[in-house]
């Protein structure tokens, strides 16, 4: 059992021996992987690049004779993934910690992405102040910024890379004594819930309701990110029920803000036939960063600065007749028990009389859209309520746990 210390030891070789004898020094057993092509390693690793490439179905051979840096890490990539599958597979490993620039970081958080949630995996990245969905995706992957880039030891680099070896140490240690301890019954079903900040008063009133009645409930902060790990873990067969109260995301996608779920939002439970409760929670609100990352041509529009680092937009009458459309669509195609429920007195925390984004007119858009649209079949509840009132939460919760004893 050991954690597999990812790096290039052509270009980050001394920083990959500090950690992997930091990880050592607090009884940490480590597999080292080389993920270079051109130079020399600067040690001896456990999993040489040879073996890397192979498992990718090439060669390093036929990778240095390419001479394309881009090929060289997507084939890396590949092969890493692969062998830190086959290692959890074999029961073999405690962890996954990697250290990169942009080559680097791609390499070894394609590794993590391709592990089960819990396993501990930790990336010391150049690009970890960033944008870091490509490399996290939907997995628990620790992004820690280098501060300086990986390129040689010094007072720094030493501090960081310290703290990343610290930290993996104590992961590994922390599950293995999780293990030997008495675990909480992992019997009860599991409900995946979607909530945003203006929306939390009606989620948390559900959730009560859903874990006094048996069920571990999965809250997805609805970021783009959220709603593609519930996704993912509908299709996976994880879930019991979905209480999809929140569906912003996808104003986001129709809209173009900043997060998006995909195309494929609000499809898994539909095609996997769970039994589901949705709604239109804060479908009045379009997500941008800054006030001054908001596009050109949108600044014109109802704006409210919600935080320093996220400015709202709301959605007029049109964008919610077209969402309305699209819930309509695949809520309709629902293969389970299915609730589609209204809440007429406002949508979000701040869709309310007196509210910024109060518009009655593009919230009748939208209902009117869903009722246009949506089938006979489909169980259509409209509640004279606000979305945070204790009667549209409650009414909510005790939908899904009839559609779950179906």
């Amino acid at each position: 059992m050991s954690v597999l210390l990812v790096g290039t030891l052509d270009t980050k070789g001394a920083e990959t021996l500090h950690v992997r004898d930091r990880l050592r020094a607090a009884g940490v057993q480590v597999t080292v992987l080389d993920a270079g092509v051109l130079g020399s390693p600067f040690f001896e690793p456990e999993i040489n690049r040879e073996a890397v490439y192979t498992t990718a179905g090439s060669s390093l051979e036929a990778v240095r004779r390419i001479a394309d840096r881009g090929a060289a890490v997507t084939l890396a990539a590949e092969g890493v993934a692969k062998i830190a599958l086959g290692l959890h597979r074999r029961g073999v490993l405690t962890g996954v910690l990697g250290l990169g620039g942009s080559a680097g970081t791609t390499i070894a958080t394609a590794a993590m992405r391709a592990l089960p949630l819990g396993l501990p995996k930790v990336m010391v990245s150049t690009l970890a102040s960033g944008q870091v969905r490509p490399f996290v995706g939907t997995r628990d992957v620790l992004m820690l910024h280098s501060v300086v880039d990986i390129a040689g030891l010094n007072r720094i680099s030493r501090l960081v890379l310290d703290n990343a070896a610290a930290a993996m140490a104590g992961m590994v240690k922390a599950r293995e004594a999780a293990t030997r301890e008495p675990q909480e019954s992992l019997d009860r079903p599991v409900v995946a819930a979607t909530m945003f900040g203006v929306t939390t008063p009606c989620v948390d009133m559900a959730r009560a309701i859903l874990e006094a009645a048996g069920y571990e409930v999965l809250v997805f902060h609805a970021t783009g990110t959220g709603g593609r790990t519930m996704e993912e873990l509908i299709r996976d067969g994880l879930i019991a029920g979905v209480l999809d109260l929140t569906t912003t995301e996808l104003a986001d996608e129709l809209v173009g803000g900043i997060l998006n779920a995909g195309p494929d939002r609000l499809t898994a439970a539909a095609i996997a036939g769970v039994p589901q409760v949705v709604s239109v929670g804060a479908l009045d609100m379009v997500n941008f960063g800054p006030l001054d990352t908001v596009p050109e041509k949108f600044r014109g529009r109802r704006l409210h600065l919600h935080n320093p680092n996220v400015t709202l937009m709301r959605t007029t009458p049109e964008e919610m007749d077209r969402l309305g459309l699209e819930i309509a669509q695949k809520v309709c195609a629902s293969r389970g028990p299915t609730s589609l429920m209204l809440p007429l007195k406002g949508v979000s925390a701040i869709d309310a009389e007196g509210k910024p984004f109060w518009w009655p007119e593009a919230n009748a858009a939208l209902t009117q859209s869903i009722r246009n649209w949506v089938s006979p079949d489909i169980d259509l509840v409209e509640i004279d309520a606000h979305i945070n009132d204790r009667e549209f939460a409650e009414t909510a919760a005790r939908k899904l746990l009839q559609l779950m004893k179906r």
